[in-house]
């Protein structure tokens, strides 16, 4: 069975393309990962499009085996198998225990489980090219599953109207991705290869175009928000003026001025009555 054949020209160019953007594309979760490392935590990061990835690479690779002349589908994944091992293997060392545990068992139901299914179902069960047909049909499922996997990253972009969490070099590579897949399928005329990526297409612009909006056009906040600071706002300011009613001098000066003024008067009074000081003050005192 030949994997390599140079003669559909537009195929072998597509996808030598198409595995320069696919490495990069595998490569683009690295400065994540890095974080991951340095901070010793998984922080908000999902370990659901890795081991979905992992399990579309697997699967691609067994159907590269049943068909000719897909040597560069083979090289791609293979290296996708490599790489998303390694990704899983960090996320498991860092998550919190809710997180791994949930990790491992989607490993265990999708990746151990599920591919040894399909494998034992269509090795003995069907032959030739009806078994290349259902594993073509079950790629482009789990491919579905792949683009599909960052729309839970797209609802917390949404959510928190924050897109911490949904590097843009992610987004455009798995774009320009699915662009050169679309073509090598169309050149190899294989439906199970193209058809994916135009899902993948429209999933990619979506997450580039919600980066956009969130990340440079700036949102006015709620009304709500906007009545209560408004209604806020009054309250600080009077609560300032009745401050600066307590606490003004004037008031401190009033009183001053009348106790000097009444001290004055009753001395004045005192005098001209020609009575003393200590018997003004029995006086006062009765």
């Amino acid at each position: 069975m030949s994997l390599f054949n140079t003669e559909n020209t537009w195929a072998f160019v597509f996808g030598l393309l198409g595995n320069l953007i696919s490495f990069a594309v595998f490569l683009s979760p690295v400065p994540t990962f890095y974080r991951i490392w340095k901070k010793k935590t998984t922080e908000g990061f999902q370990s659901i499009p890795y081991v979905v990835a992992l399990f579309s690479a697997t699967l691609w690779l067994y159907y590269a085996t049943q068909k000719k002349d897909v040597f560069l589908l083979v090289t791609i994944n293979a290296f996708g198998c490599f790489i998303e091992t390694i990704y899983i293997a960090m996320f498991l060392a860092y998550a919190t225990k809710p997180a791994r545990m949930l990790t491992v068992k989607m490993l265990l139901l999708m990746n151990f489980g599920g591919f040894c299914a399909i494998l034992l179902l269509c090795q003995f069960l069907v032959k030739g090219a009806t078994r290349a047909k259902i594993i073509g049909g079950i790629c482009v499922g789990f491919s579905v599953c792949v683009f599909a996997a960052p729309l839970s990253i797209i609802r917390t972009v949404i959510k928190t109207r924050s897109v911490e969490y949904m590097p843009f070099s992610l987004s455009l590579t798995l774009t320009i991705s699915a662009v050169i897949w679309l073509l090598y399928g169309l050149a190899l005329k294989d439906v199970y290869v193209a058809f994916p990526n135009v899902i993948g297409f429209a999933l990619g612009a979506l997450q580039m175009i919600l980066y956009v909006v969130y990340k440079y056009c700036k949102t006015s906040p709620h009304l709500g928000e906007k009545e209560v600071e408004a209604a806020k706002l009054p309250e600080v300011s009077l609560d300032m003026l009745k401050l600066g009613t307590v606490s003004s001098p004037e008031p401190i000066s009033v009183v001053r001025q009348g106790n000097k003024c009444t001290c004055g008067n009753d001395r004045r009074a005192e005098i001209e009555d020609g009575q003393t000081p200590k018997q003004s003050s029995s006086a006062a005192a009765t």
